[in-house]
């Protein structure tokens, strides 16, 4: 039985300079669009946070978690200079955290106001209780 062995040559690895210089083409052209992207101005952020500042006025915030009312409603406005000054990061920063802020302003209100919903209901709980363990008056004519 005889061996027959097989010549094959293996393709020899050549550098492409046009492929190097379409991937630098390609690493340049995505930082330039990543730094176009920090460089606009966070409005939607800003709107999304002014809408959350607002619902949390609405649910008592300034009432019943007065403290991070105060810390989103500051928040806010620096944004805003921020914004004027074309800091965008910062102001996207200090955006997002002002609805953090908010809707934990929004949490907090909501649970006090359900406190004392659960408190109203217990008091009436008890007037009612109070009312069947009364002797009862039978009026006789």
């Amino acid at each position: 039985m005889e061996l027959k062995t097989m010549k094959t040559s293996t393709a020899k690895s050549s550098f492409n300079p046009l492929r190097g210089l379409k991937l630098a083409a390609l690493a340049i052209g995505t930082s330039f669009v990543l730094a176009g992207c920090a460089g606009n101005p966070p409005t939607e952020q800003y709107a999304v946070t002014q809408s959350a500042v607002n619902s949390a006025v609405s649910a008592g915030g300034t009432e019943f978690a007065a403290v991070e009312m105060k810390a989103a409603q500051d928040k806010l406005k620096e944004a805003e200079i921020a914004m004027h000054d074309k800091n965008y990061d910062k102001a996207r920063q200090l955006a997002e955290q002002a609805e953090w802020d908010a809707r934990v302003a929004e949490r907090k209100a909501q649970a006090a106001k359900a406190e004392q919903a659960v408190k109203d209901s217990q008091k009436a709980v008890d007037d009612l209780r109070r009312e069947g363990m009364r002797p009862a008056v039978i009026q006789q004519k």
